[in-house]
């Protein structure tokens, strides 16, 4: 996991992809994009994507606001509506923009404060289960394989595969997804892989659990908002010193 950068992401939807730049040919790539549009021009497939398209964006909002009850997803959607069928706004605007600046501010205290929580929990409770070491920067490492031969030092290059989650199972990388493994030095990249993988073993498998401060701070970086704790699946393929 790059300290500087291991995902490109879609600007609106956060939509996770490669961690790494494509090597795909330009003419398989133009393949793909066409038979993605003619798919699309189907008009089943069509209303699929475009639920698709909504449910990404309602994700995208739930991220940033507290929306308390059923009315407040009523009024949400029907404002939404209007704007995308060029009506008329029901209100003014510009007098409510003050109270909407104020709210996306207590909005993301309040979820700041409930990550925060959910985190602590979170963290608390797989640093008691069995097996788990935790280590003098407050990584853990869970071994599911031990693997054999040397482990890694801190300046070591290693082959791994790896999938990378928030708590809440989302997952924003993964090189099993692009079949291919990633190739680093442990001196470059977040301070818990560097500690965790020092742990491992050729052919040997881990959960990896790293609080916000041994990973990427309180720095968004991507779907990954600030002060996140990130939870990693860990294969080592091999380790060279």
């Amino acid at each position: 996991m790059k300290k500087t950068y291991f995902g490109l992401l879609a600007v609106l939807l956060a939509w996770p992809v490669c961690a790494q730049e494509t090597t795909e040919p330009a003419t398989q790539a133009s393949t793909d994009t066409a038979a993605a549009v003619e798919t699309a021009q189907d008009p089943a497939e069509r209303n699929k994507m475009m639920y698709s398209l909504g449910f990404l964006l309602g994700d995208n909002v739930k991220r940033q606001l507290v929306l308390d009850n059923e009315d407040d997803y009523k009024a949400l959607s029907q404002g939404m509506r209007d704007s995308l069928l060029n009506k008329q706004s029901q209100t003014s605007l510009e007098e409510y923009k003050p109270q909407i600046i104020e709210k996306y501010k207590q909005d993301a205290q309040i979820i700041s404060q409930r990550r925060e929580e959910e985190q602590k929990e979170y963290l608390e409770n797989f640093s008691k289960e069995k097996g788990v070491k935790v280590l003098d920067n407050g990584a853990m490492i869970k071994l599911s394989k031990k693997g054999k031969g040397r482990t890694a030092k801190a300046d070591s290059k290693v082959t791994v595969h790896y999938e990378g989650k928030l708590i809440d199972g989302t997952k924003f990388d993964s090189s099993y997804d692009r079949e291919e493994p990633f190739t680093t030095k442990l001196t470059d990249v977040i301070p818990c892989w560097t500690k965790a993988l020092q742990q491992m073993r050729p052919s040997s498998k881990a959960t990896v659990v790293c609080p916000a401060n041994t990973a990427y701070g309180n720095r968004p970086v991507g779907v990954i908002p600030p002060n996140s704790a990130l939870v990693f699946t860990v294969e080592v393929i091999s380790i060279d010193e």
